[in-house]
Formats: C-alpha cells, sequence, structure tokens
C-alpha cells in the first residue's frame, strides 16, 4: 500500500465497514483534537471507545474509557491512534495480540511508523496514516464543504439540512 495517498475508495470502504472503533489516546479535555474525533465518531454511530489509562471506569463525552484495548468487552474493528510517531509502534503491537485482530489501523494526522504499519499489513490488517477519520468522513460525505474547504467531491445535489447533527452516508451515491 502506498501510504502518501489514498484511493477515496480505500478510505471510503474502511469507514462504511467498520462500527466499533478504539480511539487509544482519547483525551477528555473538550478542546483537543482526540475529543473532538472521538465525539465526531459517536454522532455519526459508531461505537467509538475511548482509550486512556489514566481516565479509566470514567466516561469522555458519554463513552465508558478503558485503560488498554486489552480490557474492551468487544471486538474492536479499528484502532485510531491519537499517540505521537514512536508511540505509535506500542499500540500496533497491543493491537495486533487482541483476538479477532482489528481490521484496521488509523494512525491520526502526523502520526506515521512505516515499520509499525508494515507489522499490521504482513498480519492481515489495513492501514491509513497520516489522516483523521472525522475529515476523511466529513470530505466524502460533502459536511467538510459546508464550512467552505474545497472537499474535492464534486456534486450537484443539494445537501438536505435536518435538525441537530447531520448525518449523510459516504458510500457512493447513498445519503443516510
Amino acid at each position: 500500500m502506498n501510504h502518501d495517498d489514498y484511493p477515496d475508495a480505500y478510505i471510503r470502504s474502511i469507514l462504511d465497514e467498520v462500527k466499533t472503533i478504539a480511539v487509544v489516546g482519547a483525551s477528555a479535555n473538550r478542546v483537543r483534537p482526540s475529543y473532538f474525533v472521538l465525539t465526531y465518531l459517536l454522532s455519526k454511530g459508531y461505537d467509538a471507545i475511548p482509550v486512556n489509562p489514566g481516565r479509566a471506569g470514567k466516561p469522555i463525552a458519554g463513552a465508558m474509557t478503558y485503560a488498554s484495548m486489552a480490557d474492551i468487552d468487544r471486538p474492536i474493528d479499528m484502532v485510531d491512534i491519537f499517540r505521537n510517531s514512536e508511540a505509535a509502534a506500542g499500540v500496533v503491537h497491543e493491537a495486533l495480540e487482541l483476538d479477532p485482530l482489528p481490521k484496521v489501523i488509523w494512525m491520526q494526522l502526523g502520526v506515521r511508523n512505516d515499520e509499525a504499519a508494515a507489522l499490521a499489513e504482513a498480519a492481515g490488517v489495513r492501514v491509513v496514516m497520516d489522516r483523521c477519520p472525522k475529515i476523511e468522513y466529513a470530505r466524502l460525505c460533502g459536511e467538510i464543504g459546508w464550512a467552505g474547504v474545497s472537499s474535492g467531491v464534486i456534486s450537484s445535489r443539494k445537501p438536505a439540512m435536518r435538525e441537530g447533527y447531520q448525518r449523510f452516508g459516504i458510500a457512493a451515491g447513498r445519503r443516510d
């Protein structure tokens, strides 16, 4: 896999397929990016699970926090890493000890560890590095364009505005 450029279909398939996401390095601080991403993923219907040893047993954004991925009581589809590039290797090693294995390792913006990615891919786990699932989801469903940011997605369809959070599917041609 070329980790410098991901096809939209690759990112879309991941975000469509996964349901349970361990957010490693989640923060209870409302101004931290990990908090934004956690709340966004929860609002989109994902089972987003904060992982932070210092907050274990306490909720973050209404979701119970676990000390480690091994403590989570259900299978994890995706591991979203909010740790630095060096620490990502340890997170990947921990994820590869899970049974069943997660389907995806996702390293956040600014996080890249090619050796850890190679280990995960050798185990059959898909990898995304230096990307944010919140940004990618919003870009692929058109939400990011509402803020005046070019999403790279061209559509003549006007988005339907509803009350509360907007929920558009990211599958090609599908709107929830």
